[in-house]
């Protein structure tokens, strides 16, 4: 039996080389397709195909690598198939741009006969037509297909309507790939732009790390010279101090050189950070602690009177003869009270130097408050 000649039969062009091959399953990977869940759409133009042309099978066929995927189908049982036993892969290769792939009879097909291809029902397929589905740069991605039990021949009207079908189905895939293409540009700019606010808060975080540096001391975690320069500028500042009573206190550490030259650099360190935590853990939030020099400390109390600053130079004094350090550590105190309208920050500052002075002049380990 001579073979029979397909419908609308082309040459057979050259098969596809491997570089085709890649190029092509990456096209068919831009659509998400493969594997995907059922879709009425799709489901929708199965129908359509066996109805119009009046089959009890169709399918919407997907050309994997070493596959066929039904995406849809109607009349036919697996849900693939392997390519080789596949007339679509072997058909697909031959096909145009909108003409459809026919074989009469398959059962006389000596290509096809052999595969023993039948419908769900059981009964052996014995024709095939189906409209070749590409991608606009000319991948042949599968085809809408319909299959019968007997050996026929679509009518004009069916082979135009099947088609037709196959550009729709085209166009589905279209805006399937242009909605997946949306979605990604869509997740790739919110990622740029969470991106953009984790760097933006990494910069706010490095730019408040670098302030903090700037107005804090080091070793002691206290303000700094620099911020001290600050807050004596600051016009919101001055008002405070200026509105109400204030008292400002010089903390010194007491024979803090010998503490250096006897226990070494390391401790004398150590005991810096054990007066500037006792300073921290006994003034409130309000309140200013700033490493004034070496060993010095300046601490301003905003609206508190002189009895109640002494109180919380005893408890830094105390706090610090308390230190966890393998040699006794004390401070002397000197407090000057500032009163709005009659005292310059300076003057109240030489005022509590003098007191300051006195305490270390009466035997160090005390605080001295000026009554002036």
């Amino acid at each position: 039996m001579s073979r029979p000649r397909p419908l609308h039969m082309v040459p057979d062009p050259p098969p596809p080389t491997p570089a085709d091959e890649a190029a092509r399953l990456l096209a068919l990977d831009a659509y998400g397709l493969l594997d995907s869940v059922a879709e009425s759409a799709y489901d929708d133009i199965v129908r359509l195909a066996a109805t119009l042309c009046d089959t009890p099978g169709a399918a919407l066929a997907l050309l994997d690598r070493e596959r066929v995927w039904f995406k849809a189908r109607i009349g036919v049982a697996p849900s693939e198939l392997p390519r080789s036993h596949s007339i679509c892969s072997e058909l697909i290769w031959q096909s145009q741009p909108g003409r459809l792939l026919t074989i009469d009879d398959v059962g006389g097909d000596p290509r096809f006969a052999p595969l023993g291809l039948s419908l769900e029902d059981g009964r052996a397929l014995r024709f095939y037509a189906g409209a070749p589905l590409w991608t606009p740069d000319g991948h042949p991605l599968g085809t809408v297909c319909v299959l019968d039990a007997v050996p026929r021949r679509l009518r004009p009207a069916q082979a135009e309507g099947l088609a037709a079908l196959g550009r729709q189905t085209q166009h589905l895939f279209e805006l399937r790939r242009y909605a997946l293409e949306q979605r990604r540009l869509l997740s790739e700019r919110e990622a740029f732009a969470l991106q953009m606010e984790s760097a933006q808060a990494d910069l706010l975080r490095r730019n408040e790390q670098l302030q903090h540096s700037a107005s804090h001391d080091a070793l002691t975690g206290l303000l700094n010279r620099s911020a001290l320069a600050q807050l004596q500028g600051s016009p919101d500042t001055v008002h405070r101090l200026g509105r109400a009573a204030y008292t400002l206190m010089l903390i010194d550490v007491d024979h803090f050189k010998q503490v250096n030259d006897r226990h070494g650099h390391l401790l004398g360190d150590r005991a810096l950070r054990a007066v500037a935590d006792a300073v921290a853990a006994s003034i409130r939030d309000d309140d200013v602690a700033i490493r004034y020099g070496g060993e010095e400390f300046l601490v301003v109390l905003p609206g508190t009177r002189l009895a109640d600053a002494a109180e919380v130079g005893e408890r830094i004094r105390r706090r610090v003869a308390r230190s966890s350090l393998p040699f006794a550590l004390t401070v002397s105190i000197g407090m000057a009270a500032g009163e709005p309208g009659r005292d310059g920050p300076e003057q109240v500052f030489d005022r509590a130097d003098q007191a300051l002075y006195r305490a270390k002049a009466g035997g160090r380990d005390r605080l001295v408050a000026d009554e002036g």
